[in-house]
């Protein structure tokens, strides 16, 4: 083999060798962004116990919020800020996320308190599964 046909091998080894570094890393990317989907998806299938959220709703929740989620519990009529109509698209169209942030966090501005460290993770997930339960979430709205 002539020179000019080793560095033609040469380059064409060279260029296989960085092909197939290429598809690895594509594959690679794509199993991750897969991976990652499916454990938000999974995340996002993740229930608590409707019943127990009603219990832990009824006792920290119902006195603003209303027993139909309303917003008008019993309570709410006195705050000068309403408390959230969790019927209404508004609210339907949160999603977990932004409700478990609420319930969480509270709302600023607003007579809604946080619950960390009030209540357990688990009666977040619960008093979540109860609310979808009652006013199921909606994205078109």
């Amino acid at each position: 083999m002539n020179n000019a046909g080793k560095q033609s091998a040469v380059l064409n080894d060279s260029f296989m060798k960085g092909y197939r570094a290429m598809n690895v890393r594509v594959i690679l990317s794509a199993l991750v962004l897969v991976m990652g989907c499916s454990s938000w998806v999974a995340a996002q299938a993740v229930r608590g116990n409707p019943q127990a959220g009603q219990v832990v709703y009824e006792k920290n929740c119902l006195r603003c919020h209303g027993d139909k989620l309303d917003g008008n519990g019993p309570e709410g009529q006195y705050l000068i800020v309403r408390p959230a109509n969790l019927q209404s698209l508004t609210s339907r169209s949160k999603t977990d996320w932004e409700l478990l942030i609420t319930i969480s966090h509270g709302a600023a501005f607003t007579p809604m308190h946080g619950f960390r460290g009030k209540l357990t993770d688990q009666q977040v997930m619960d008093v979540l599964s109860y609310v979808r339960m009652m006013a199921p979430f909606d994205p078109l709205s």
